[in-house]
């Protein structure tokens, strides 16, 4: 990665502002260019008119600010507008680094929406990152919602566990594990980013009983390669986290140059297929833009399928038939039980 000028860097950062912690800068002095294409600015981010500021169309679903309620028993809710390091790549590119500070007014009404809509059984704290909240406040929100009837969990989306390990204390870890069952999926990208540091994050809250998973963005000349990504998620299972998305780039302002071809992901997928653990083995998505929400994009293993059978293709490349049941005999069409 090229050197960026002064000037250069601050017409970036006039647009999209940057923000590095000293645990990250380490990192970058270390490991090179697969932890700094991800924060230091790029020109290039000013010359992408391909991309939309909110390409996953989060404000028109949004009933009020800081809640995006898309699919039916689920919703985002925004409740910090602060990371502990600006992702360039980030989907909420528009807001990052220039929100101002989220209210407990609009917590609140968030929280009421919760309360009030009883189709809601799965709740994501998002932002900025919820775990830059203060432990006090942080427990506030998360005891509002446990306490809602009709909500079964809680899920958590950080980045503090690979960029600022070091807020993952005994004291949080405490507080969160009183409001199971929460789930936390944090977002890493390179398995240079599995350090000491993260390591003890993580043996904390798993070893208080909760589950991690992972989100990974696809990103050009950091990762989009199989040896990269199953290293990656080799080295995440051999820690206790579950591998969970793999996640094309969305069509973000000013990240054209970070996405791929959506094949590079699928043959990623195929090359990994049968060759790591299922456990290893993460589910490639695309997020639709204009509110389409995610879909799974899986290579092609069935050839061919009639009423009799399939022909599909293994992770080795041969073909084998799988005969279809014969509805007729086996009762298809009897009366299923409840």
């Amino acid at each position: 990665m090229s050197p960026v000028g002064t000037d250069t860097l601050a017409k970036v950062t006039d647009i999209y502002p940057m923000r590095i912690n000293p645990y990250v800068l380490s990192l970058i002095k270390e490991k090179g260019p697969s932890i700094a294409r991800q924060y230091i600015p790029d020109p290039r981010e000013l010359e992408d008119s391909s991309g939309m500021a909110d390409p996953l169309g989060e404000e028109a679903d949004s009933p009020v600010p800081g809640i995006t309620h898309r699919y039916p028993d689920r919703v985002l809710f925004l409740i910090s507008g602060v990371c502990p390091s600006i992702c360039r790549f980030c989907t909420r590119k528009r807001k990052v680094g220039k929100w101002p500070p989220v209210t407990r007014e609009e917590i609140e009404r968030g929280i009421r929406y919760i309360e009030d809509t009883q189709e809601i059984r799965d709740v994501l704290l998002s932002g900025g990152d919820p775990l830059l909240l203060g432990t006090g406040f942080l427990e506030t929100i998360i005891s509002r919602i446990h306490a809602v009837p009709h909500v079964d969990i809680i899920r958590i989306g950080t980045r503090t566990i690979t960029a600022l390990p070091q807020r993952i204390t005994p004291d949080l870890v405490a507080m969160l594990r009183r409001y199971q069952p929460l789930y936390i999926n944090f977002h890493i990208n390179h398995p240079d980013e599995i350090t000491p540091q993260m390591r003890k994050a993580v043996d904390l809250l798993v070893d208080s009983g909760i589950v991690l998973g992972s989100q990974t963005v696809l990103l050009r000349g950091i990762n989009d390669n199989a040896a990269t990504i199953e290293r990656l998620m080799r080295g995440l299972v051999r820690i206790r986290v579950r591998p969970y998305y793999l996640l094309q780039g969305d069509l973000v302002q000013g990240t054209e140059h970070f996405r791929t071809k959506i094949q590079t992901g699928i043959d990623i997928i195929r090359q990994m297929r049968g060759w790591v653990s299922g456990l290893a083995n993460p589910q490639y998505v695309i997020d639709l833009p204009w509110g389409g929400g995610k879909i799974p994009v899986v290579p092609r293993y069935i050839q061919s399928m009639t009423d009799t059978s399939i022909e599909a293709e293994n992770f080795r490349g041969n073909v084998h038939c799988y005969p279809q049941p014969d509805t007729e005999k086996t009762g298809e069409h009897e009366k299923q039980v409840d």
